[in-house]
C-alpha cells in the first residue's frame, strides 16, 4: 500500500466517523457526551492515518491500537446515548456492529504488521 487511503480500514472507519458525527450534529445532545463521542470517532481514522505515515511498522501498529482503543469509546459512548434516549436502540445496535467489524479489522491488520519480517 502506498496510501492510507487505499487501506479497506481506513475507508471503512472513515464512513463510520462520517455517519457518526452527522448524526450526532444532527440532534441535541449534552455539549460532553456530543464532543466526546466526536473526538472518539474521528481518532479512528486520524490515528489510522497518522501511523501510516510514520512509515514505521513499530509506531503504525502503535496508532492502530490507539484507533482500536477508540473504537470501544465510541461503542461505550453509544450505549450511553442509548440510555439516555439520545439515540435509539436499533441504531445504536447497528452502530456498535459497525464498530465492532472495525475493531476486528484492525486486530486482524496489527497481527498482520506484528508477523511481518519488516517489524
Amino acid at each position: 500500500m502506498k496510501r492510507f487511503e487505499d487501506l479497506e480500514v481506513y475507508k471503512k472507519a472513515f464512513e463510520f466517523s462520517i455517519k457518526i458525527y452527522e448524526l450526532t450534529s444532527s440532534k441535541t445532545f449534552d455539549y460532553n457526551i456530543k464532543n466526546q463521542i466526536q473526538i472518539a470517532v474521528l481518532s479512528i481514522p486520524l490515528n489510522i492515518a497518522e501511523g501510516f505515515e510514520l512509515q514505521s511498522n513499530k509506531q503504525f501498529v502503535k496508532f492502530l491500537y490507539i484507533s482500536k482503543g477508540s473504537s470501544g469509546e465510541v461503542r461505550s459512548l453509544l450505549r450511553i446515548c442509548e440510555r439516555l434516549k439520545y439515540l435509539e436502540k436499533k441504531n445504536v445496535q447497528e452502530l456498535i456492529i459497525e464498530s465492532e467489524e472495525i475493531s476486528k479489522q484492525l486486530s486482524k491488520f496489527i497481527n498482520y504488521l506484528k508477523r511481518s519480517e519488516i517489524y
